[in-house]
């Protein structure tokens, strides 16, 4: 399954960037964030590798994230590795004007395991659309906040 979308952030493309990387903003509009942590490589740049660390009720969720591509501030991509799922993102920030930019994202599920969770991939693709969307829309407010 892919998906995409994009949202105008009225701040300059350089704050974008630097704001959508930084791990100590991501608890702003990710829900259930709770940190990041720096396994290998250099944040951000190719190679990094990274787990990610989620609330969800009682549970806590673990991903893997691998930069696979890094040209900031303009683009980043990276591959997310779960026990249950593995997918792509890709982050595209384009200046459209002088303090306004445009964010693209785009994620592709690229393996799904386990039979409940290719069900939900299959009877119910919006409970992995809709959260993207709602942190694209939150990431947004808080940038335009700075």
């Amino acid at each position: 399954m892919r998906f995409n979308g994009e949202v105008i952030i009225n701040r300059p493309k350089e704050l974008v960037a630097k704001l959508f990387v930084d791990p100590k903003y991501m608890g702003e509009y990710q829900d259930g964030f709770l940190r990041k942590e720096l396994e290998s490589g250099k944040p951000n740049q190719k190679g990094a590798v990274s787990k990610i660390y989620y609330q969800y009720g009682k549970r806590e969720m673990e991903l893997t994230e691998t930069i696979t591509s890094s040209n900031l501030p303009d683009t980043i991509e990276a591959f997310y590795h779960h026990m249950h799922m593995d997918n792509t993102m890709r982050c595209i920030f384009t200046s459209i004007g002088e303090h306004s930019t445009r964010y693209e994202y785009e994620f592709e599920y690229t393996e799904v395991r386990g039979f409940i969770a290719k069900m939900m991939m299959r009877f119910a693709p919006g409970m992995f659309k809709k959260p993207a969307a709602k942190w694209m829309n939150q990431f947004k407010a808080f940038v335009e906040k700075q």
